[in-house]
């Protein structure tokens, strides 16, 4: 399902707001799922800490609401205060806005967001690896 997002976002975002895609398509969505891959694991994560399907919805939206703040989306993460841009360091938005960024507006390659690829993908191991570990411990 992240994937047919992804590509309705792609074209409608290109068709009707005009948004360029300069970059290979395909990783587009090979890094797509990487992020998507992490953001699976926070909710993974949430629902093994929470006792009812609501309180891991709370937990999920008390998460998210921080992250797309602190991600870069709405203010540059260089105008936020030292702390806050620390902060933003382990939120894995904030590194998939760079790739996308980059992609769909500058056309870079792999090379170029090597540092961004590699932050997300120790965010997908450690988040996934976490929730698969809390998991079968909650199991047993």
């Amino acid at each position: 399902l992240a994937f047919i997002d992804t590509l309705e976002i792609l074209v409608i975002g290109h068709w009707w707001f005009g948004v360029p895609v300069r970059g290979h398509v395909g990783l587009v969505f090979l890094l797509s799922g990487l992020f998507v891959i992490s953001s699976l694991g926070i909710g993974l994560f949430a629902s093994t800490i929470a006792n009812t399907q609501q309180e891991a919805f709370i937990t999920v939206m008390i998460t998210m609401l921080p992250s797309i703040f602190l991600s870069g989306f709405f203010f540059p993460i260089a105008a936020m205060p030292e702390f806050l841009q620390w902060v933003s360091a382990i939120i894995p938005l904030r590194y998939y806005l760079v790739i996308i960024r980059a992609l769909l507006l500058k056309g870079v390659g792999l090379a170029a967001l090597q540092n961004e690829v590699i932050a997300l993908s120790i965010f997908a191991v450690v988040i996934m690896g976490a929730a698969a570990l809390r998991f079968k411990k909650r199991l047993d």
